[in-house]
Order: structure tokens, then sequence, then C-alpha cells
């Protein structure tokens, strides 16, 4: 009936759009925009060739992930082709095949993908 008793779509503060570049990169499931898997913040998706798939672990840490945030799980229950890896610091972090997943902090609207190719190791993912 949808009177003043609900309570789902309470904001968390501090909680919006920001671009990839926010120190917290926004958690949860992936999105396919244009062909290409983009966060839950429509940002775009990318893989790291030096990851090695179904290791479990990432090996993009420190200033590696300043520049290309990891997608964190967050609550979001991975299905499919989704897994989580644990990163150096103990955070989870979304993968799709096995690859873990990361925003460029260069990037700074939706549909943006100015990091795919990026020194030959980096690319967009497209599911």
């Amino acid at each position: 009936m949808g009177g003043p008793g609900h309570h789902g779509m309470m904001k968390r503060p501090g909680y919006g759009m920001a671009p990839a570049a926010a120190a917290s990169a926004p958690a949860g499931a992936p999105m396919v925009a244009n062909g290409m898997l983009t966060g839950p913040n429509g940002m775009t998706l990318y893989t790291f060739d030096r990851d090695t798939a179904g290791s479990g672990k990432s090996v993009c840490n420190g200033p590696c992930a300043t520049n290309w945030p990891p997608l964190m799980a967050g609550n979001a229950a991975p299905a499919g082709d989704y897994s989580v890896v644990t990163r150096d610091d103990g955070g989870k972090q979304l993968a799709y095949k096995g690859k873990p997943l990361y925003y460029w902090v260069k990037d700074t609207k939706p549909g943006d993908m100015t990091g795919d190719g990026f020194n030959g190791v980096w690319h967009v993912v497209k599911p």
C-alpha cells in the first residue's frame, strides 16, 4: 500500500554517485552498459593482465589501487561468472571469470573508458 511506514529507502550518509576517484568506490553488483561491465555507479570496470584468473587475489595494491580502485564486493552475493577475491588488506573485491574488477581514477563520467589498453595491461570487461 506504500504508506508512511516505508523504511527501505533510507539514504546512507555520504553515499552518492561519486566518481570512481572517491576514496571508497561504491560496492555492489556490476551492470552491463554499451556492451561493457560497469560498477553500480555506472563507471566502466577493468581487468588487469597481471592478475591471475582464479588465483583468489589481486596483485594491484598500494599506489596501483589508488589509480585503479577495486570494485569492492560489499554485501553482493557473487553468482554465475562472479566471485570474490581477498585483497592484501583483507578487503573483499568482486571478480569476473576469476579476474578482479577495478575502476580507473581518470574516468570522470559513466561511459568513459580512458583506461582501456593502458600500458597494454588494462582492459574493459566485455561480458
